[in-house]
């Protein structure tokens, strides 16, 4: 890519500024590593992120979109508006076992950095608060609430093992099940009785039979929260959760329609009712885009690292992926060690404050800031990622 002597500055001036906060930066990540807050109880944590920006010169609007614990901060009037997702929930039980505090201080980062630029560049800073990433979806509440219609590029890092860029991830969507039986004596008239735990039982069972004739990459799990108190009641209420996972948003609707024709089947055979809710939002497949991985692995590989090509490749789910489908977006992971632990388990979340993880949160930062520096300066992209979001208006407009 050309260099130009205003793009050299505004580099050199983004990572700067990371560097300026880097302590702030650290600082922050750990106290959100220190006390973890679950999806949609994160109250605490996103007031930390939003008064760090807040006081960093960013317009702050809290609880958005009808969520608590959402918000967005503005920086700058160019008119190509950058958007970094942070993300900052928790894990229930084992806190930050995904590494969402250095995500989170890292999009914070990222976003001062572009703010010292801003004026420089032509570009609008947002800063998104996205909340519930591992539950209902922040993100994806938050584009169809209209958060994202005038985002132009949406930016985020996320805390791994490995450095990578490209990869992809599952669609996911999520019920909530509930079935309804009648409690009777199991001992002197059980007969009476219409037994949901029986109900759960055969969901349970029909699922795993089901699971022989899924399609590759397509994943069905659930935990059952309650079947009965009583061991001499037929219980009269089962409650479980059923998670699907797809490679594509078809492949999880065709499953979504097989899981529940076993869901239905168990209600049927049983004599209990069933109530199915759906649990947030489904998670699209991730799409990130080719030009946003290039620089960011540009950037990477000017810091000392070398993310591996994930192109081709599924990770697990993330609500990224619904707004990867309506714009450029970008989602590499940063690496740092975790003594061999993986995501979701508490080993991970004991390296989520270590010094590699400090190193992660700066050179993240550093690394998307850059991204958003070569998008704005790079006359081809920036006006590419424009039309795209024009296409986006005029396809709204044109909406009954």
């Amino acid at each position: 890519m050309t260099s130009t002597p205003m793009r050299e500055r505004a580099l050199a001036l983004a990572a700067d500024a990371v560097r300026d906060h880097g302590q702030a930066l650290v600082a922050l990540s750990h106290s959100l590593h220190a006390a973890p807050e679950t999806a949609m109880q994160e109250h605490k944590s996103a007031a930390k992120i939003a008064d760090l920006a807040e006081n960093s010169g960013f317009e702050v609007t809290r609880g958005v979109a009808g969520l608590p614990t959402a918000f967005v901060g503005t920086y700058g009037t160019g008119d190509l508006v950058v958007a970094l997702c942070a993300e900052y929930d928790a894990l229930p039980g084992i806190g930050h076992a995904c590494g969402h505090n250095v995500n989170g201080a890292a999009s914070v980062g990222a976003a001062l950095g572009l703010a010292a630029v801003a004026d420089l560049t032509g570009i609008t800073v947002k800063l998104l608060g996205t909340p519930a990433e591992e539950d209902i979806g922040g993100k994806a509440l938050l584009l169809e609430a209209g958060v994202f219609d005038d985002v132009a590029a949406a930016f985020m890092a996320h805390a791994a093992a490995e450095d990578s860029v490209g990869a992809s991830s599952l669609a996911v969507g999520a019920w909530d099940v509930l079935y309804r039986g009648k409690p009777a004596h199991a001992a002197l008239a059980p007969w009476e009785g219409v037994n949901a735990l029986d109900a759960i039982t055969l969901a349970h069972t029909a699922v795993g039979l089901l699971r022989q004739q899924l399609p590759p990459g397509t994943l069905v799990h659930d935990v059952v929260f309650e079947a009965g108190s009583a061991v001499n009641v037929i219980p009269e209420t089962a409650r479980a959760r059923y998670e699907l996972r797809a490679r594509t948003t078809d492949d999880l609707a065709h499953a979504r329609r097989r899981v529940r024709a076993c869901l239905e089947a168990a209600a049927l055979a049983t004599g209990a009712e069933l109530e199915l809710t759906p649990r947030g939002a489904d998670f699209a497949d991730l799409q990130q885009d080719e030009f946003l991985t290039a620089a960011y692995t540009r950037a990477a590989r000017a810091l000392g690292r070398e993310p591996v090509d994930r192109r081709g490749e599924v990770m697990a789910s993330t609500d990224m992926g619904n707004v990867s489908h309506v714009l450029p977006a970008l989602h590499p992971t940063i690496g740092y060690d975790t003594g061999g632990a993986h995501h979701h388990t508490a080993p991970f979340a004991r390296y989520g404050n270590s010094p590699g993880a400090d190193r992660a949160v700066l050179d993240a930062a550093t690394a998307l800031a850059h991204v958003g520096v070569e998008l704005a300066t790079d006359a081809a992209q920036r006006k590419r990622c424009l039309g795209l979001l024009a296409d986006r208006r005029a396809a709204v407009a044109r909406m009954p």
